[in-house]
């Protein structure tokens, strides 16, 4: 990752604002569109491989099936379900918009 000349406070208050435009965004459109914008087609790729193992931990699957079905290390997985179960929340709140969902998630 690259270094800030502009120190950390500059940081916050971009990534701040960053997530503030993401939230703004309630088209899926605009969002992917945002996101090819943002992104290089192997971030976009990383981003999508990694949120397509959250529903399947949440439904309760081994990492090992998840590593077959999706392809994703049985590490990322692992990393993945850490902060599924004890990270910031992110992944929690996004699975109550997921499509497919028929329920909450298991809680840790």
């Amino acid at each position: 990752m690259k270094q800030r000349e502009d120190g950390p406070e500059r940081a916050r208050q971009v990534r701040a604002q960053l997530a503030q435009v993401v939230a703004a965004l309630t088209d899926p459109v605009e969002v992917d569109a945002f996101l090819e914008d943002l992104c290089t087609p192997a971030e976009i790729e990383a981003l999508a491989d990694r949120w397509s193992v959250v529903p399947l931990l949440a439904q309760g699957m081994s990492y090992r099936q998840i590593h077959e079905d999706t392809g994703v290390s049985v590490t990322t997985v692992g990393r993945i379900a850490r902060c599924l179960e004890g990270g910031a929340g992110g992944y929690r709140a996004a699975l109550e918009h997921h499509p497919g969902r028929t329920q909450a998630a298991p809680t840790p």
